[in-house]
């Protein structure tokens, strides 16, 4: 019995020490790339089909007008600077196409500190934590909302959003340590592997 017990503590000391430690390399990683990127948030007003489909217009048209504002930036410090320079650009943008589509909601676009869960585009999975974003806001900023990494830009190459061509990923990998690119290509996996350890450690709740 002694023996059992012994073991049983053992494993409760092993999963306590592996949660820890994975727990401490995910907030490590999420500061580091957090100082290196800018993040872009779209809310919309509502989890209605319509406010979401307009969360998603919105996207595009300050899209389409950042990609060509941004093309020429190279660092993070001027990402940040043309694009606080833009702000009320950026709400007549959304306004335009919160009007054309028959709405009236407000619309408020500020670079901030923005808390994120744990996210993936693409390949790649960021960790939660708090990040410098374009939040642009739409109405009561009650529903779901979009996001993507502004720089480096993988936001604004090609046509469609969610697919990261080969010169954004390698725009990232410019700007990230080998070692953070390849936590973040690998995240999702090591995520799967932990999340066993979370249940194992519940278990002697």
């Amino acid at each position: 019995m002694k023996k059992l017990y012994r073991m049983g503590t053992a494993v409760l000391v092993f999963v306590f020490v592996l949660t820890g430690a994975y727990r401490y390399r995910c907030h490590r990683l999420q500061t580091d790339i957090a100082e290196r990127i800018l993040r872009f948030h779209v809310i919309a007003n509502s989890d209605t089909k319509e406010d979401q489909k307009l969360k998603l217009e919105v996207r595009d048209e300050i899209g389409a007008y950042l990609g060509k504002e941004l093309s020429g930036v190279e660092n993070l410090k001027e990402c940040e600077q043309v694009v606080n320079d833009h702000l009320d650009q950026i709400e007549n943008c959304a306004r335009k196409v919160i009007a054309r589509e028959g709405y009236d909601y407000s619309v408020k676009a500020a670079v901030k500190n923005t808390e994120f869960p744990r996210k993936t585009y693409g390949s790649y999975t960021f960790p939660e934590g708090n990040y410098r974003a374009l939040r642009v806001e739409i109405g009561a900023g009650a529903g779901k909302n979009w996001w993507c990494v502004m720089y480096p830009n993988l936001c604004f190459a090609g046509s469609v959003y969610e697919v990261i061509d080969e010169d954004a990923e390698e725009e990232l990998r410019s700007v990230l340590t080998e070692e953070e690119y390849e936590e973040i290509m690998a995240e999702g996996k090591f995520k799967v592997k932990f999340k066993y350890l979370d249940a194992l450690l519940s278990f002697f709740y």
